[in-house]
């Protein structure tokens, strides 16, 4: 099996880890589907929906902008407006798929047409186009509301969950189950990729089907409850949201002894930016252990 010849793929997460996976798997163009986490509320994310009570843009926008081959076209998507502005710690990119929103029939209708606009050939699809929160309860039994403040409790939280019952995308769960690989991360463990898993029709999705399951481990330990997480811990905690095993095999530069499933590090980072993976060593790792599960089965 190589990733080439593959028909369907999904890849989900949030931020700058999804946009720098579907950056290195671009060239299967409308094979493959980004799903994206929508419950971002901070920066400039959290001024849009705090007026606007809108879905989160932020990661969208930041997946279309490593998507675009013209690097103007990516500035002008992450330009923030400053100073004295009315618009001032507002994003571009943030704005113009609002107003796309606005004049669309429903958000995924919006942001289809802004990647037209750009030439991007991978779909984008929020996890859920009803605006909702991220929500964790401590072992103290509180109750924890919105991503930032998840991101700065002291340690890992009981459980997760969304508010406002979020429905998810319904092209989401058909992608899904048509899938034959589904990558998982990287990003923040807590508030980028378990999100999207959350919604009860993406849970079920990833639980039934016959895809390959791939979760990509973070090149540094990230910052916030999630930091002090071995691999499988990690997996532990994920699956137990979700209800079923369902990962695969992993990608980590951390070997976890305890782990029964395929894992292949090695991987290494951006020359820029050194908690971002290199796209050609991550696409070749992933064939790789592609190539591992292929022959385990």
């Amino acid at each position: 099996m190589q990733l080439s010849t593959l028909k369907r793929v999904t890849a989900i997460g949030g931020g700058h880890g999804l946009g720098r996976v579907l950056s290195s798997l671009r060239f299967l163009k409308h094979r493959l589907v980004g799903v994206v986490t929508t419950t971002d509320n901070g920066g400039a994310t959290g001024l849009l929906r705090q007026s606007h009570d809108c879905i989160a843009w932020g990661d969208i926008r930041n997946c279309l902008s490593q998507l675009v081959e013209q690097p103007l076209a990516a500035q002008v998507l992450n330009y923030r407006f400053t100073g004295e502005d009315p618009l001032a710690g507002h994003n571009f990119g943030n704005l113009l798929l609002h107003t796309l929103d606005q004049v669309s029939a429903r958000p995924s209708d919006g942001i289809r047409l802004l990647s037209r606009l750009l030439n991007v050939d991978t779909r984008l699809l929020p996890m859920s186009e009803c605006p909702t929160d991220l929500m964790a309860l401590t072992h103290d039994n509180m109750e924890c509301h919105g991503e930032i403040l998840i991101d700065s409790l002291p340690q890992l939280p009981r459980s997760l969950k969304l508010t406002n019952n979020a429905v998810a995308t319904p092209e989401v769960v058909r992608h899904i189950s048509k899938s034959e690989l589904v990558i998982l991360g990287p990003g923040s463990f807590l508030t980028s990729v378990l999100p999207p898993l959350l919604v009860p029709q993406i849970a079920h999705a990833l639980a039934n089907t016959q895809a390959y399951v791939v979760f990509i481990d973070n090149l540094a330990h990230e910052k916030g409850p999630a930091g002090s997480l071995c691999v499988s811990e990690k997996l532990r905690f994920l699956e137990h949201h979700v209800g079923a095993p369902v990962v695969d095999a992993v990608l980590t530069n951390f070997h976890d002894a305890s782990l029964t499933i395929p894992q292949l590090g090695e991987l290494t980072s951006d020359k820029d930016v050194y908690y971002r993976h290199d796209t050609g060593v991550l696409l070749a790792q992933l064939e790789q252990l592609l190539g591992h599960l292929r022959t385990a089965a």
